[in-house]
């Protein structure tokens, strides 16, 4: 089976929304070059090998390539892919220059030179990403490792809005909590809610192909075999209530009708951690936050994408775990 290559030019944080777009429209997998990237293993564990004339990163920018059956490629999904891809910028997503580029590509050259971009990233002081297929040992005691098999359309949980939550959780966690995992893509955050130390977590995406990844990636992390995850329209379909944390690495305007749920699911004093809000909507989504009752007790920023920590207050406004520590 040989394989087209649909390629779009675009801006780092638009590199998520892009890769949706090629999803939803027929591809079967996904590449991202992204020049942030190389920050990300420039923060890295320094006795991690990189081979950077191997990745060719792009300098600026990011190319998300979507691969498609060629057999059943239709042509006219091109314009398609434009149009969503120009439709991001109202939501203020910079996706410029959103140029689609099409070529021919073999099937084994598919099947394996993605692997090449994906290596152990530490994303915290004790979190290291590792892939599946990599023979990584931690480099320090209390290193604690999340494995993941990215496939070709999940990325290796590097992204700015991935890191900014894995720092909220590692602020918030006490440990024992239940947490909401909503959009919960590869699994990463789950699975690194579970090192640090959260009882009971249930993971929810809308995408079934995406709950299936999440379901693979769990089951490579012995520390996440109790995670409940299944498919959900944000919170709709969850029982539980009452949980300590929520976190939601969603698009903006994915998270203000999460808003109202989340404030239903939470206990008083409960944590609602928001990412992928990109500066451009951080203080509608924050003020959004305010008026349905949160309490915001930091903000985080990576760049240009912003995460936010609030709480569901107590009558006499007293965060628990604040008040604890």
């Amino acid at each position: 089976m040989n394989w087209t290559e649909v390629s779009v030019k675009t801006a780092s944080e638009a590199v998520e929304a892009v890769s949706s777009i090629l999803m939803e429209l027929g591809a079967a997998g996904i590449q991202i070059e992204d020049a942030n990237e190389n920050l990300n293993y420039q923060r890295a564990d320094e006795t991690v090998y990189i081979d950077w004339e191997e990745l060719n990163l792009p300098q600026v920018g990011a190319i998300v390539s979507g691969y498609f059956d060629e057999d059943d490629f239709d042509p006219a999904v091109l314009p398609q892919i434009k149009a969503k891809v120009v439709q991001l910028g109202e939501f203020g997503l910079e996706y410029l220059p959103g140029e689609v580029v099409v070529k021919d590509i073999d099937n084994q050259k598919w099947a394996t030179a993605w692997k090449k971009y994906y290596h152990p990233v530490r994303v915290t002081r004790n979190l290291t990403i590792v892939p599946s297929w990599l023979d990584y040992q931690p480099a320090q005691s209390d290193e604690k490792l999340i494995v993941l098999d990215p496939g070709m359309a999940f990325g290796t949980g590097t992204h700015p809005t991935t890191r900014l939550m894995l720092e909220a959780l590692t602020i918030v966690i006490r440990g024992g909590e239940r947490l909401l995992d909503v959009g919960t893509g590869s699994g990463v955050l789950s699975i690194a809610a579970k090192h640090l130390g959260v009882g009971t977590i249930t993971a929810t995406d809308i995408d079934d192909v995406a709950v299936a990844k999440a379901q693979e990636n769990l089951a490579l992390n012995p520390v996440a075999k109790d995670i409940d995850v299944h498919v959900s329209d944000l919170l709709k379909d969850v029982a539980a209530d009452n949980v300590d944390i929520i976190v939601a690495n969603i698009l903006a305007e994915v998270i203000h009708p999460l808003i109202p749920q989340a404030w239903d699911k939470l206990r008083l004093g409960g944590y609602f951690l928001t990412s992928g809000i990109i500066k451009d909507k951080f203080t509608e989504i924050r003020d959004a936050q305010i008026a349905a009752g949160f309490k915001i007790e930091q903000s985080l920023q990576i760049g240009d994408w912003y995460g936010i920590i609030a709480y569901k207050p107590n009558p006499d406004d007293v965060n628990e775990f604040t008040a604890q520590g």
